[in-house]
């Protein structure tokens, strides 16, 4: 009986809150992710003690999982969870790909909106 294996795309959770997005195109049970070395050094700056390590519980949850896109397809639905939980916003998640862009407020447009619509 041969195992039929999933590409995956799954969300690990840290005990901060905070998330990470990944994928796994082999299906592997233990695999949690290769964060960048920036992401590393921000993870391990949120946990620096360690009485802050000695004992932790991360989630790891499948978002979205195929037996048929491609692997290029497989990083573009990752790409599209990443920014859609903003897992790029350093105070959200760890993720450093794609690049997070603030949003900007701009007082001039807000103003112009809010007497627009008085």
């Amino acid at each position: 009986m041969s195992k039929q294996r999933f590409k995956v795309v799954y969300k690990i959770t840290w005990p901060n809150g905070k998330i990470y997005v990944g994928s796994d195109l082999t299906d592997n049970v233990h695999y949690f992710g290769s964060p960048s070395g920036l992401a590393l050094r921000d993870i391990e700056a949120d946990y620096p003690s360690r009485e802050d390590r000695r004992t932790m519980t991360i989630s790891r949850e499948i978002l979205w999982e195929t037996q048929t896109a491609s692997d290029a397809e497989v990083r573009r639905v990752e790409m599209g969870f990443i920014r859609r939980l903003s897992a790029n916003d350093p105070t959200i998640g760890y993720n450093r790909s794609p690049r997070f862009k603030q949003k900007v407020n701009n007082p001039v447009s807000q103003c112009y909106f809010n007497e627009a619509n008085s």
